[in-house]
């Protein structure tokens, strides 16, 4: 078991960290989060056509040519160390932040992004028991201090989300392989998060319908973007 995320005196950082990095760009960053199977694909693209024209559309690991070749290692690969993982994903993300990410922020643009920083808490550091601080050491040098504005966890239990991916035609990755057990920590990894940053993080019932998923998803994202515009306008 990782250590303990977060001391309790962090999350007061954790607010004050949001509200500056609210501040540090012009644009909206969403991310979206799960377990394997949990929909993230097919509400990532809904919620961008539902939000406008001025969306870009991304994922971890990959966004960019490096990020893409990175992401083929790390799903292909047949044996594969912890720290090779954690250590693959940030170099991914660190190209990925700074060559899309932040320069659409940047510019005033919507960024919707499957998975970020969150995942390497739930995959490197729950299932694979690195530490915790080491593992959010790493996600700030990667991300140059990046976090989203908000981020929803499409949460399920991963045995009905491995089951999806059962039944599906696409072939299954290497973390789709793994044993239950793993799954479970991941989630454990994710519901960790969600508790701690409950102010950034929308926890949402992969179970529900996937119109009702999308209403929610459109109608928060809506309204946080609308209060990061209004901040933007009283500054």
């Amino acid at each position: 078991m990782p250590k303990t995320l977060h001391t309790e005196f962090d999350l007061i950082h954790n607010v004050l960290h949001d509200i500056i990095n609210t501040m540090k760009h012009k644009g909206f960053f969403i991310t979206i989060e799960g377990v394997e199977g949990a929909g993230k694909t097919t509400q990532i693209h809904r919620l961008a056509d539902a939000l406008g024209d001025d969306v870009i559309v991304t994922r971890e690991p990959g966004g960019t040519p490096v990020s893409e070749q990175v992401r083929d290692i790390f799903l292909t690969a047949s044996t594969i160390s912890a720290t090779t993982e954690l250590l693959l994903i940030a170099a991914a993300r660190s190209q990925h932040v700074s060559e899309l990410i932040l320069p659409a922020l940047n510019a005033g643009q919507i960024v919707i992004c499957d998975r970020f920083s969150d995942a390497t808490i739930a995959y490197q550091g729950y299932r694979k028991g690195i530490d915790l601080q080491i593992v959010e050491q790493v996600n700030q040098i990667a991300t140059d201090g990046l976090k989203p504005d908000i981020t929803f966890l499409l949460d399920l239990p991963p045995e009905i989300g491995l089951q999806r991916k059962r039944d599906s035609d696409e072939p299954l990755t290497r973390l789709e392989h793994e044993t239950l057990s793993l799954h479970k920590k991941v989630r454990e990894g994710y519901l960790a998060v969600a508790k701690l940053e409950p102010n950034r993080v929308t926890l949402v019932d992969a179970q529900l319908g996937p119109d009702t998923i999308h209403n929610i998803l459109v109608a928060e994202a809506e309204k946080r973007i609308q209060m990061t515009k209004s901040k933007h306008i009283s500054v």
